[in-house]
Order: structure tokens, then C-alpha cells, then sequence
């Protein structure tokens, strides 16, 4: 007789949860290295430089680099662009432009997908909202991924906070997934739904959670570079994403240095570091 988890759905150990974790401090130093160095003047193939000398400095692979011939290490998406942009050294950042990053890298065949945005220079104080609340959504669903939920509790944890937050509208035509020895894995997390439903959360599952966010309607065009995605009316858009661990203590968030950051409240207490080294807290 099958189990009644849902085939596909890969379970780490802990060691490999362990070379997750790795990734992830990876990836987050990437991240926040070029988040770093946004800026006015700056490239969006400067970031990409960027992030690609922390991955390889960790003796890290990138794990975007070749993937489905993609030609960079990271995603940079500037303004009305939602994800998959390719870093260019055309594409220049202005004062007031927003920038989404994206990284993934992988220790030992084990991988890490994380994203943020982050404004450039002084910003509007619309975006600088959308932003906040994007990442607001995000730490909502990381609380939800615990074992004995259902995977739409996260799903439906997403949506309750961004609904709450403001009238966005929420792209469903690119979702999160999971991850684990392979970048993209099983199963898909949209960022919308009903509660309790889809596969039981168990220990040992890892799942990248990335909600988008848009202001104006959460329907995409595909640019004809065959990656970049924008949104169709030209609203400005949102991403924020970690990799989460679901152990029997609690999410395990492993591409997060420390927790949600001032200003972006979780429930208390309900996303804690388990017993594993190199997570944070939850006071």
C-alpha cells in the first residue's frame, strides 16, 4: 500500500537539509551583497558580477547559470518586470527604479533559491508599501510550513496577508515550488488559495515560497528574450522569496541570516529555528 504522502515530494535527511543550509548561506550572502551595491549608475550585469564572485568565492555553483540555457547567475528584474529578467550592461538602474533579485546556488548537488527587492535610491512611497508588504506575505507563508498542515496553508497564508495589505493583484502564472537536489522540484506552491488543502507537510520537505506581488493587475506578457516576464499593464511588481526546511520543530528558514526584519511582523513565535546550527530564533 502507498504512503499517503504525495509521490514526488522529495524528504531530505538531515544531512542533506545540512547541505541545504550551506546553499542558502550562500545564496544570502549573494543576495545581500548585491542588494548592497544598488545604487544609481549601476548595471544590472553588475549585480549579476556581483553575486557570482560570493558564489564562487564560497566554492558554490550557481544553480540559474546554464539552467534551460539561461545566461546568468542571477534574475534581476527592474520596475514592471515580475521575474526572469537577464542581467544586462544596458540596463542601467536610475534613481526611483526598483530592482528584484534572484539567486540560487547549490553545495554539493544540494540547492538554495532565494529573492528580494529593493528600491534604488529614494523611492515612491507606493512601491516602498508594495515592497514591505510583499515581504510581509512571504514571512507569513514560511510561518505556515509546518508539519501536519496542508501545502495550501501556505498557499492561503500568502494571500490572506497581501489581501489585507492592499488591493495588489497576485500573479498565479508563476508560483513557488520545491527544492532539494534538483532547483525545481515537486510541488508547485502558488501564492493563492483555499486552506487545507494538497499534500500533508512533513519533516524533511523543502520548498522555495516567493510571492509576487504587481501593482494593477497580476496578468504577464513574456518579452521576446523568451525569459524576461513582465506585467501586461505595466505595473510595477514585488518579489521576495527563502527556502524553508519543514522539520518537526518548526520552518527552518535557510537562506535567512536572522529573522523578519523591523517592520515586517510574524505571528509570534510561530517560525523558530529548530535544533540544527546556523538559524535563527524566533523571540
Amino acid at each position: 500500500m502507498r504512503s499517503k504522502r504525495e509521490p514526488g515530494v522529495q524528504i531530505k535527511t538531515q544531512a542533506q537539509l545540512a547541505k541545504m543550509e550551506e546553499a542558502g548561506r550562500v545564496v544570502a550572502s549573494a543576495l545581500h551583497a548585491a542588494a548592497d551595491a544598488v545604487a544609481p549608475g549601476i548595471t544590472t550585469a553588475d549585480l549579476d558580477a556581483i553575486a557570482s564572485g560570493q558564489i564562487a568565492a564560497a566554492g558554490a555553483a550557481p544553480s540559474f547559470l546554464g539552467y534551460h540555457g539561461y545566461p546568468a547567475t542571477i534574475c534581476a528584474c527592474v520596475n514592471d518586470e515580475i521575474v526572469h529578467g537577464i542581467p544586462s550592461s544596458s540596463r542601467v538602474l536610475r534613481e526611483g527604479d526598483v530592482v528584484s533579485i534572484d539567486c540560487g546556488a547549490s553545495v554539493g548537488g544540494w540547492h538554495a533559491d532565494a529573492a528580494l527587492t529593493v528600491g534604488v535610491g529614494i523611492i515612491s512611497a507606493e512601491v516602498a508599501t508594495l515592497i514591505a508588504d510583499c515581504e510581509r506575505a512571504l514571512w507569513h507563508g514560511l510561518a505556515a510550513a509546518r508539519p501536519g498542515a496542508r501545502l495550501s496553508d501556505i498557499s492561503h497564508a500568502v494571500e490572506r496577508s497581501a489581501r489585507a495589505a492592499g488591493e495588489y493583484g497576485i500573479v498565479e502564472d508563476y508560483v513557488g515550488h520545491g527544492i532539494g537536489s534538483e532547483m525545481h522540484m515537486d510541488p508547485p506552491v502558488p501564492n493563492y488559495g483555499r486552506p487545507g488543502r494538497g499534500p500533508v507537510l512533513a519533516a524533511g520537505m523543502a520548498l522555495a515560497i516567493e510571492p509576487l506581488l504587481v501593482l494593477g493587475s497580476p496578468n504577464t506578457r513574456l518579452l521576446d528574450d523568451g525569459w524576461t516576464v513582465v506585467s501586461e499593464d505595466g505595473g510595477w511588481s514585488a518579489h521576495f522569496e527563502h527556502t524553508v526546511a519543514i522539520t518537526p520543530d518548526g520552518p527552518w528558514v535557510l537562506t535567512a541570516f536572522i529573522g523578519p526584519p523591523a517592520g515586517v511582523p510574524v505571528p509570534t513565535g510561530t517560525v523558530r529555528a529548530p535544533a540544527f546550527p546556523g538559524t535563527w530564533q524566533a523571540e
